[in-house]
């Protein structure tokens, strides 16, 4: 599956110069909602939808069947690129919806951001008739996509976090995978695995060479019900799971565990085909990543959920995902939800999509068919939907990233570095972190 077309790394400084941007151009005019049927009944007109690469590509697959039974909505999926569709789209919310497409494909850490700075931005799905599918997602997706009564989006995949690792190496240093229960465990088995085999744990950036530094870190709070901000949007950075959470990498890194990444995701992609690191800490999508770098590696591979931070700790946690939502300025909004409602909520459109990009889908019905049950030869045999499939039917915590994720993230990796390149305590730069976030942001620390 092609996920090197896939979003990556976060670029969110578009998201702020949003707001300079909307404070110089008004909030501009919205277009009154357009009279609407239930879904599905003689929707028509012309409608635009911004995605990129692997995304776009499937969307396109879907639009001949779909225009048969929707004959009267003409579909033009376009593919802006990424990160270009966060600049556009900001652009677009900013002047007032002028511009924007009809469905705009949003990804998690952006959706709360467009939400707060735009509030009249996006459309409320209720009146199309959204909520008919409440029950339809993995646990957390509606929270995620809904605020205040009103639907935002619907949602598309749903990443849990994952554990890929090396069997081969593992079975050398004569360690049980599967039996590693938490990630102190996890830190012995890595002392061990070096030990005889000279390959490091696992690659972190380091220095933060670009913004999406800090993957691990978030993953070991959400496994924790746990973020940079709470669900009310106090900072949560001067915890005891950030402290928790810093205080593994700490570790990890003292054992002589981590393997510097610094070049993002070129230098992650080669440590791979080194064979430099044993585990690659990443949600669901990543699995077909390692087959298309090291195809000759089948067999070699495993996957399993992460251990649990804490002993008895959670071991699921949906880490990241994509939305579909309908611009408020769209003059066709019966039209966009019907394609974004055909897109995400019939199993056999996800199921399409799955088999030819590898998207993960949030919705749980697409789980009936066969692929997810298939044994992989790549994985050793082992039945990687179902793994992930596991983690989606737990209870999920809905992380809310705010409009103030940047900044965070910022102040995250810059923590992050000064424990990794100079030993510094992870209690004390997590404090210096969260006061930094709250004098930016004027937001509570909670302590």
């Amino acid at each position: 599956m092609a996920h090197l077309d896939r979003r990556r790394f976060l670029q969110l400084g578009a998201l702020a110069a949003g707001s300079t941007v909307l404070t110089a151009c008004g909030a501009g005019s919205t277009a009154a909602p357009a009279p609407v049927g239930p879904t599905g009944t003689a929707a028509t007109g012309d409608i635009t939808v911004w995605s990129w690469q692997g995304p776009a590509a499937t969307m396109k697959a879907l639009v001949p069947e779909f225009t048969k039974e929707f004959p009267g909505i003409k579909v033009d999926v376009q593919d802006i690129g990424n990160p270009a569709i966060w600049d556009k789209i900001t652009t677009g919310l900013a002047s007032g919806g002028q511009g924007l497409g009809d469905v705009l494909h949003i990804g998690v850490d952006y959706l709360p951001a467009y939400i707060e700075k735009f509030p009249d931005g996006l459309a409320d799905l209720v009146p199309l008739g959204a909520d008919k599918h409440k029950g339809k997602f993995a646990q957390g997706m509606w929270e995620t996509v809904s605020r205040d009564g009103k639907v935002y989006a619907l949602p598309w995949e749903a990443n849990s976090a994952g554990f890929y690792y090396r069997a081969d190496l593992f079975e050398k240093a004569g360690v049980d995978v599967e039996a590693l229960r938490t990630w102190d465990e996890v830190i012995e088995a890595g002392i061990e695995l070096k030990e005889k085999t000279g390959v490091r744990l696992i690659g972190i950036d380091k220095p933060a060479s670009v913004g999406d530094s800090a993957g691990f870190f978030q993953t070991l709070l959400q496994l924790q019900d746990s973020f940079y901000f709470d669900i009310q949007g106090n900072i949560t950075l001067d915890t005891p799971q950030a402290v928790t959470a810093m205080t593994i990498i700490k570790k990890l890194n003292d054992a002589g565990l981590v393997a510097d990444t610094a070049g993002g995701w070129n230098a992650m992609i080669s440590s791979i085909k080194k064979g430099a690191v044993a585990v690659q800490a990443m949600p669901t999508w990543f699995g077909g990543i390692i087959e298309e770098t090291v195809p000759d590696e089948k067999g070699k591979w495993k996957v399993r959920l992460p251990p649990a931070v804490t002993a008895g700790g959670k071991v699921s946690a949906t880490v990241n995902s994509t939305h579909l939502a309908v611009a408020n300025t769209s003059k066709a909004k019966a039209a966009a939800f019907a394609f974004a409602e055909y897109v995400l909520t019939r199993p056999e459109s996800q199921v399409k999509i799955y088999k030819e990009k590898g998207i993960a889908p949030a919705l749980l019905a697409a789980y009936d068919d066969p692929i997810f049950h298939e044994e992989s030869a790549f994985f050793s045999g082992q039945k990687k939907g179902e793994i992930f499939l596991d983690a989606l039917n737990q209870p999920s915590y809905v992380t809310n990233y705010t409009a103030d994720y940047s900044r965070a993230l910022k102040a995250v990796t810059d923590a992050q570095s000064k424990v990794l390149l100079k030993g510094a305590d992870p209690a004390a730069v997590l404090k210096e972190a969260a006061d930094l976030i709250a004098q930016q942001t004027g937001r509570k620390v909670l302590r």
